[in-house]
């Protein structure tokens, strides 16, 4: 079974064009289970999987200490690769077609209300190069709904500042245009003209936002970085960078926004992906109805 590893991950590599990080996570999730077919299961081709076999597989992540989000994204790995074999003539059957993700995975995201906002965004004080930085990424990150990956990875040449847009590459290396809005445009105008060049040393090639070094800001760099900047707002909910993408569809929807305009915003393929921040505006209304109603 493991001789499918790498023709699979070489598939989603080159064909389906999936970054290093979603590989990685791929590839780890597949080991464990190609592990578990051919030393629990003695399983020794891939038509000898059964749906009970993948369940047993699914029950043993639980037993580990899994949560239903690592469990589902695994029973997706499994799915795709399962695909994969039945697509380049390895198999004749999936044994995963008709299991369902545990359903906790449909829980809501985690939201920063309006007012978290506005303290995560005033954190960075000063006007020195990395209080500019940071001023700017998190701005642009609110206003914009990027991936983590997608706001580091940014160029200079992405930046069309002059008419208020950005250029971002998203999954599967699919572009999409964004706009900043007027305040987010101006603090990173600001750290281009004042920031950036106090950073430069000649390392970080057309990156927009770097380090100390001069290089571009990592991934985990910035969740650092955001991680501070949330502990100096008095912000007590588990921050990450995707809490401000979920913040940036949820506060949309509240006001009113469409939901295709904010599948676009975001970049998702599949508008399904986009509807579960109606969810979450669903349950805030819930909320407020129950404080706020005399019967509620």
């Amino acid at each position: 079974m493991n001789q499918y590893l790498d023709l699979f991950l070489h598939y989603l590599a080159v064909e389906r064009g999936l970054s290093r990080h979603t590989l990685d996570g791929y590839g780890r999730d597949l080991a464990r289970y190609l592990d578990f077919l051919t030393d629990g299961e003695k399983v020794k081709g891939p038509d000898e999987v059964t749906p009970a076999v993948v369940l047993r597989f699914l029950g043993l992540l639980a037993g580990r200490g899994l949560g239903s989000r690592s469990r589902a994204r695994a029973l997706v790995a499994l799915r795709m690769f399962h695909r994969f074999l039945i697509a380049e003539g390895h198999a004749r059957s999936n044994p995963t077609a008709l299991l369902e993700a545990p359903k906790s995975l449909r829980a809501l995201p985690q939201t920063l209300s309006t007012a978290e906002v506005e303290g995560l965004l005033a954190a960075p004080k000063g006007e020195g190069a990395l209080a500019l930085r940071d001023r700017a990424m998190l701005e642009i990150l609110y206003a914009t709904g990027l991936r983590v990956s997608e706001l580091v990875g940014l160029a200079l040449g992405d930046l069309q500042l002059d008419v208020g847009y950005l250029m971002t590459l998203g999954k599967r290396g699919k572009q999409r245009i964004v706009p900043t809005g007027e305040v987010a445009r101006a603090e990173l105008l600001n750290y281009l003209q004042r920031g950036r060049p106090a950073l430069e040393k000649g390392v970080g090639g057309g990156t927009v936002f770097l380090n100390r070094s001069g290089r571009g800001l990592t991934r985990q760099g910035f969740w650092k970085m955001m991680k501070r900047r949330a502990q100096q707002a008095g912000i007590v909910k588990e921050v990450s960078p995707h809490t401000l993408r979920h913040s940036f569809a949820t506060h949309l929807l509240e006001n009113g926004a469409d939901l295709r305009s904010v599948q676009t915003l975001l970049g998702h393929a599949d508008i399904s992906t986009t509807q579960i921040y109606t969810h979450v505006t669903r349950e805030r209304l819930k909320k407020v109805h129950g404080q706020f109603h005399p019967r509620g």
